[in-house]
């Protein structure tokens, strides 16, 4: 992978990096050993002279090292191939990196993002993804961090990502924010590293972040919180430790982790987290009387229980005000949790994730009603905070039932999304300017007519507006890979999807669904249907890395009385 003024090398001998860099540029490097007992070593000069060099001895995972140019020029990086393995070299600007971003100066094939026509989801820039963390706005700017493995496409000891946006739909690449402490960074063994967690902001300017360590076999506990600050936003403190053990006493497996901080309704700092008992899934309520929300953490008691899908595990909690402000008695509140290994029986959908709506006084939380967040359960490790005049939420556009060794995955975040109370129900639509989006109408004339419509890349949206509500159609699309339609009959709203000799796949579906309108949202690897402005939503990913190519729509005369088609691009 090349960025542009990059010129790789690729000779045998030596191995070259080059790219013109002004003075002052910041290096980050992932370097390790080729083999046990030589050091690795990656080399800089600018415009032939020595800059600088950066070195490891360890063979078995990429180790971090920074470099700061001191003068500006033609740079080049250079390494031996038989002596060292390089993983990552990206380029930034410490004082407009915010701004700017980084620059991608080398990527392995084996971390590289996939190459993918068009697309409009939040990916990473190279490397595994999953959760979101510490989705917030801060000092001005949206910021996403995210699970990270950099070095491959697979999960393994966890970094945390990082990104920044100015409206939720077009992200800028942060320097990797959060590595795994130094005794899990020293193999890639998938022992552990930094997993989920969430952010506040600092008074003044910044971020404290709380994430779970997790390290396997640790005993007595293999998950702890820690919680750090960054005053830049670009550049972490060391992390200090704030909840070493579980609560004793309550029966609670060794899940422990996904620290949700947020200000409760009483002026203090509050936090949930995510851990399971023998019979099923529990959330954790602690709160502090410290204003910075470092230290002095009480455990208050079990918050929530979900043991109607048996021992499954509740993860990735998060809770927000729905209706009002979060200091009035009569707010609603969403409680919404993922729960790892959970199956409906009626499905065979795995890993659902449910939200509960109620009150909550700081203490206890009163269950008013519940419903499933999304019906194709792909929108998973949910997480949402308070912008403004409301909630907006992000999850991985992923389900870890889909996870083998074998296939890469698209991997993505969905697109972000509000949450409001409507007529009894929680609605999730896209955030308000996904509209922008929108690059040219194609024509939808041939749709209605019941011919074969062209999607070109497949990065589309599509509405449809029904005669009545809870009119029948059957929307069947043309995919490399896959089996995919959306239709709507008596039995409700659903995705269908199937592979090839493949396993049976579950029914996704919003049982007894009514809609009047729905809106599709496809992208390479994925498809998101909102119905009713999201009273419905389902997100689905697709596999591979190709869009969908054509769709074609099939209902009785009259009962699709408009649609529309939007080719969409960043």
């Amino acid at each position: 992978m090349t960025d542009q003024g990059i010129s790789p090398t690729h000779e045998s001998g030596p191995e070259t990096i080059s790219a013109a860099l002004p003075a002052g540029t910041t290096i980050h490097a992932w370097i390790k050993a080729s083999h046990g007992g030589a050091r690795g070593r990656l080399s800089a000069h600018v415009d032939g002279k020595p800059a600088g060099a950066v070195e490891t001895s360890n063979p078995h995972e990429f180790e971090f090292r920074r470099l700061t140019l001191e003068s500006g020029g033609e740079t080049a990086f250079t390494y031996d191939p038989a002596a060292a393995d390089v993983s990552l070299v990206y380029a930034f600007s410490q004082p407009r990196v915010l701004d700017e971003g980084i620059r991608l100066l080398h990527v392995r094939p084996s971390n590289a993002a996939p190459d993918i026509t068009g697309g409009y989801h939040f990916r990473p820039p190279f490397g595994w993804m999953n959760d979101p963390n510490g989705f917030g706005r801060f000092d001005g700017r949206v910021h996403l961090f995210y699970q990270h493995y950099p070095h491959s496409l697979r999960w393994n000891n966890m970094h945390w990502g990082h990104a920044v946006s100015e409206d939720y739909l077009r992200w800028t690449h942060l320097p990797i924010f959060l590595p795994p402490s130094d005794e899990i960074a020293a193999r890639a063994d998938g022992r552990g590293g930094a997993f989920s967690g969430s952010a506040i902001a600092l008074e003044g300017a910044g971020v404290r972040i709380f994430f779970t360590e997790h390290i396997k076999d640790r005993e007595p506990e293999e998950q702890v919180q820690f919680t750090a600050t960054s005053r830049d936003l670009v550049t972490v403190k060391p992390a200090h430790l704030i909840l070493p053990e579980r609560p004793a006493g309550l029966g609670l497996t060794t899940d422990f982790r996904d620290p949700y901080v947020f200000p409760g309704p009483d002026g203090k700092w509050k936090m949930l987290l995510g851990t399971r008992d023998r019979e099923g899934g529990v959330i954790l309520l602690y709160e502090t009387d410290d204003p910075a929300a470092a230290v002095g953490w009480t455990f208050l008691g079990m918050l929530h229980r979900e043991n109607r899908f048996g021992m499954t595990a509740a993860e990735c909690p998060c809770m927000v005000p729905l209706d009002g402000p979060v200091n009035e008695p009569m707010t609603r509140w969403a409680l919404i949790f993922g729960l790892l290994t959970s199956r409906d029986p009626a499905t065979g959908r795995r890993n659902m994730t449910l939200a509960t709506i109620g009150r909550f006084d700081g203490r206890a939380f009163s269950v008013e009603f519940e419903q499933e967040l999304d019906f194709g359960t792909d929108a998973y490790a949910f997480q949402a905070f308070v912008d403004g005049s409301g909630p907006v939420g992000i999850a991985w556009l992923a389900n870890w039932t889909d996870i083998s060794k074998e296939i890469d995955m698209p991997t993505a975040m969905t697109l972000p999304r509000r949450l409001a109370l409507r007529q009894g129900a929680l609605i999730t639509p896209p955030v308000t300017g996904v509209e922008s989006l929108r690059q040219r109408r194609l024509d939808a004339h041939g749709l209605l007519d019941g011919r074969s419509v062209d999607l070109a890349d497949g990065c589309v949206e599509i509405l449809l507006t029904l005669q009545e509500a809870g009119n029948a159609f059957h929307l069947a699309f043309d995919h490399p890979e896959a089996a995919v339609a959306v239709q709507l009959t008596d039995d409700g709203l659903s995705i269908h999807f199937s592979v090839t000799n493949a396993k049976a796949s579950p029914i996704y579906i919003a049982a007894g669904a009514r809609p009047s309108t729905i809106r599709l949202f496809l992208d390479a690897g994925s498809i998101e249907v909102f119905a009713d402005d999201g009273r419905w939503t389902g997100t689905k990913r697709l596999p591979g890395f190709k869009g969908i190519s054509s769709m074609r729509l099939s209902a009785p005369e009259g009962n699709v009385r408009a649609a529309e088609i939007w080719q969409l691009g960043l």
